[in-house]
């Protein structure tokens, strides 16, 4: 009998179950814990800050999955809320072993193991995992940050923070490149996000509203990140900023559809929304 728990895995997806995936018995079918499974290893290398596509394409390789086993110990229905926990349990020379759960609640209703075998993405053929990628997956699992936020001016990290605002803000938000980009670029102190391959993956950046209150500006996490925790990350590493050099609050202008993750950090609204470059947003503020 497993005595495996919720607190056996530091990464945990949460989803809540549709009704397109319960049967005639009004449980979810069996073979949909694949799928969950699935889900959560995707969001797993989300949390890993690892893009899964690029990273791949930059190994050279790609993950098959060689085995799959599912052990059922109870059923889910339809509109409750699971968490589907991962784990990486052992890296082989060129096989991991990924263990993952499905938990109501600190109930276990599913557990199995699911085997990847790192190989050439033509062949097939198996290749070592890469020391880079091993790194990174047993530093996370023994609690590690696998997220660095590095401060300073636009000479030391402009180029990156360029890169992640072209394809936010311009290339899927669609703002002019025009209005994009302003002359207080230069004086102000901003924050890139890198990932342990050393990837550009979030910026930010921070200068004085007026004396006493900062300005937190020009946040963008790349697409394929969101939804981890490397915002918050950015974010928290701003407001430390603020905080070190003396002011007493931080505002920034958010969009309507990012709120939600500034209310999580501790800023509130002030005032109704308004538009900004043809996006709605909302001045938010935090006492630091």
């Amino acid at each position: 009998m497993t005595t495996m728990t919720r607190q056996d895995f530091r990464f945990a997806e949460r989803l809540r179950v549709r009704w397109s995936e319960i049967d005639a018995q009004q449980i979810v079918f069996n073979g949909h814990y694949l799928n969950y499974f699935d889900l959560a290893v995707g969001a797993y290398w989300r949390a890993l800050a690892l893009p899964y596509t690029d990273t791949m394409a930059a190994l050279g390789g790609d993950l098959f999955v060689r085995k799959a086993t599912l052990e059922y110990l109870g059923s889910a229905r339809y509109d409750e809320q699971l968490e589907v926990g991962v784990r990486c349990a052992r890296i082989g020379n060129s096989s991991m072993q990924i263990i993952g759960a499905v938990f109501r609640g600190q109930q276990l209703l599913v557990h199995g193991e699911l085997i990847y075998v790192f190989a050439d993405p033509l062949t097939q053929v198996p290749m070592p995992i890469p020391r880079q990628l091993r790194a990174v997956m047993s530093d996370f699992e023994a609690g590690q940050n696998i997220v660095e936020v590095k401060l300073g001016n636009w000479a030391e990290l402009g180029g990156h923070a360029r890169e992640i605002r072209q394809q936010v803000f311009i290339d899927e938000q669609k703002i002019p490149a025009e209005l994009e980009w302003d002359s207080e670029d230069a004086r102000c102190m901003h924050a890139v996000a890198f990932n342990r391959f050393g990837r550009a993956l979030a910026t930010g950046r921070l200068m004085e509203h007026v004396p006493g209150v900062a300005k937190i500006g020009r946040m963008a996490v790349m697409r394929n990140l969101r939804g981890s925790h490397i915002g918050r990350d950015l974010l928290e590493a701003l407001m430390s900023q603020a905080r070190r050099e003396g002011y007493r609050e931080a505002v920034l202008h958010a969009q309507q559809s990012a709120a939600g993750f500034y209310a999580r950090a501790g800023f509130v609204q002030r005032g109704p929304s308004f538009e900004e470059l043809g996006i709605a947003h909302v001045e938010m503020v935090c006492l630091l």
